[in-house]
């Protein structure tokens, strides 16, 4: 590919990425459709259709590590781990990869951070997601497609500081701007259908990621994200950079989708918070604010 993309790419450019034979040299296109609720969904997804000549990666097995005792719900792999997944998919230092899942990107951004995170950036999210490939009526396919091994491990630069341990978040909580993807239901604890305990960290702000979607499921233009932001209060950037901005979630996953927006939107270098609200409640310990109390 003469061009890489690194935070978005359209329908359109994918699909002329592709050419018209599907077997474009460098590009390979990643589904990571997956449902909380039924983690298998994604993958029997993906067996019945997917972009022509894409590849699967399921989020419990290949973008986390096994769940610890103190971790959170989505601990990060070792990279030396992730490396061995790239060269399985057949991604390389040359490779643009494209990453996609149902439509939101709320899973696929996850992917995208991760590969920023070993220092890949040609990486860009499918607007729209497979939703958006299917009303455009691009060619998919069924079964498992073939990854090609790309031969050699990419050489990482993992690049840890993009990401905050739970015991620097409590050090540095004062000092940073804590926003949290979840919905306004899970932020309040009014509702929490996955973890046990319910409400957000002491001066996290809402900020839910579908927020960063228009009506048609595609992400808002930069300047409507940065307006997003500002609006916020994520405050001003420190040598053009955004790093006392850190995003959590559930268990590091759509706080991703925060991550990529402020990128689109010209405001790079947030950082997350892996462990995020599943590995926070791990200590009972720690204060939790919720609809009906002000601490526990």
């Amino acid at each position: 590919m003469q061009n890489f993309y690194h935070t978005l790419i359209s329908v359109d450019q994918l699909a002329t990425a592709l050419g018209t034979s599907h077997a474009a040299t460098g590009l390979v296109v990643v589904d990571c459709r997956f449902s909380l609720m039924n983690p298998d969904q994604g993958a029997q997804e993906y067996a019945e259709e997917h972009v022509e000549g894409a590849v699967y990666a399921h989020l419990d097995h290949d973008l986390a590590a096994p769940i610890t005792p103190a971790s959170g719900r989505h601990p990060l792999p070792a990279a030396s781990v992730f490396s061995e997944k790239l060269k399985s998919w057949g991604i390389d230092a040359n490779t643009q990869v494209v990453v996609y899942d149902h439509g939101p990107g709320a899973i696929a951004a996850r992917l995208w951070w991760m590969l920023r995170w070993v220092g890949h950036h040609h990486v860009a999210l499918l607007d729209g997601g497979f939703r958006a490939w299917r009303e455009a009526e691009m060619p998919c396919s069924g079964g498992a497609s073939a990854a090609v091994s790309s031969g050699d491990s990419e050489t990482l630069t993992v690049n840890d500081p993009m990401w905050v341990t739970t015991e620097a978040l409590q050090q540095q909580l004062r000092e940073i701007v804590l926003t949290d993807a979840r919905s306004m239901e899970r932020y309040q604890g009014k509702s929490e259908p996955i973890d046990p305990v319910a409400g957000h960290i002491p001066g996290a702000i809402s900020a839910a990621f579908e927020q960063n979607l228009g009506q048609d499921g595609r992400f808002l233009n930069p300047q409507q994200l940065k307006q997003r932001f500002q609006q916020l209060g994520v405050g001003a950037a420190t040598d053009s950079q955004y790093q006392h901005v850190v995003h959590m979630c559930g268990s590091g996953v759509t706080a991703c989708h925060n991550i990529l927006a402020m990128e689109i939107a010209g405001m790079p270098g947030s950082r997350l918070y892996v462990g995020s609200w599943s590995e926070w409640i791990r200590d009972p310990q720690r204060p939790v604010v919720s609809e009906s109390s002000d601490s526990v």
